[in-house]
């Protein structure tokens, strides 16, 4: 059990905006800690050396919050995460960011986020394969358990899922990228990630290759083999939930990618393949790309697996 540092409302002045009206002043800004660490030694020694100097970490978070200008406050809050994890020894960080006169007439409090991030977390997420935009974004909404991840590859998303508590499956036909994964969940100690190498396009007689009723989340990025989906949608629990993302005809188009068209899915054609599936999102679009540079045209589908018949999660 680890140990909890807090530090209440540490304000400061910084350049945090959506335009730059707003940020071509300081305003005034408030920041709550909570850092999780191992602290017994310091109990017994009663030296500063085996603890964490709180006083060391308010004057670090206003240099680098103030240091430079931000659009968002979830943008400034990234880079004291990054500083806390890389000069302090914690191993969980909660963040409370906020505006303390936002310009906004209605409100007379304050606005902002509230952040909680381990370490591991942390390094999955600044690592050089972050995780799709479209997961981050539906994090919140996945019910924690067991995880499926089908055409893994490398693992992006198999690590980016267990260092936020999931038990993660990773089953891909590429067995040296399976094994790439299995040496990096042993490297940052993710003993939640087992890898199982599956032909996924050649299916095995009598017998599901993805187990039935077996995961709360089963994820698919950029993937498409259309005879698939009923092995996918049999391997959901009641209630579990399919995360979904691939190209549309319309990248083949614009891009030439993928450069085969039976790659992509034609206009609303997910919502067919995956309707015994209750949808809770869907967009079809452009969208961009993880890495925030370029615009790629995908299908993006949240759906849920009726807890019985007739009645939708």
């Amino acid at each position: 059990m680890l140990d909890h540092i807090f530090i209440e409302r540490l304000e400061f002045r910084g350049r945090c905006g959506v335009t730059p009206e707003e940020r071509a002043k300081p305003q005034p800004l408030a920041i709550d800690l909570e850092l999780h660490a191992e602290l017994g030694r310091a109990g017994l020694s009663d030296h500063l050396s085996h603890t964490i100097d709180y006083a060391a970490v308010a004057t670090r978070v206003v240099q680098v919050a103030s240091a430079h200008e931000a659009c968002l406050l979830e943008a400034m809050a990234e880079r004291v995460l990054t500083m806390l994890f890389d000069d302090f020894p914690v191993e969980r960080v909660t963040l409370w960011i906020r505006k303390l006169h936002p310009p906004i007439t209605s409100v007379t409090g304050s606005v902002g986020i509230t952040i909680n991030r381990t370490r591991l977390a942390h390094k999955v997420r600044q690592a050089a394969s972050p995780p799709a935009n479209f997961l981050l974004q539906q994090l919140h909404r996945l019910p924690k358990g067991k995880a499926l991840d089908v055409a893994a590859g490398r693992g992006r998303h198999s690590l980016f899922l267990a260092s936020n508590g999931f038990q993660v499956d990773a089953v891909d036909h590429d067995e040296g990228a399976l094994a790439y994964l299995s040496t990096s969940a042993q490297g940052d100690a993710f003993s939640a990630i087992t890898t199982r190498a599956v032909d996924l396009e050649q299916p095995t007689p009598h017998e599901p290759r993805l187990g039935k009723n077996v995961y709360d989340v089963i994820l698919v990025f950029f993937y498409l083999h259309r005879p698939l989906f009923p092995a996918i949608i049999g391997a959901l629990r009641p209630g579990g939930v399919l995360v979904y993302e691939t190209f549309t005809i319309d990248n083949h188009i614009q891009h030439r990618h993928p450069k085969r068209r039976e790659f992509c899915l034609s206009s609303n054609e997910l919502l067919g393949l995956t309707a015994p599936l209750h949808v809770l999102h869907y967009d079809e679009g452009a969208h961009v790309d993880t890495d925030g540079s370029d615009r790629v045209y995908t299908a993006q589908l949240l759906a849920s697996k009726p807890l019985s018949s007739g009645a939708p999660a």
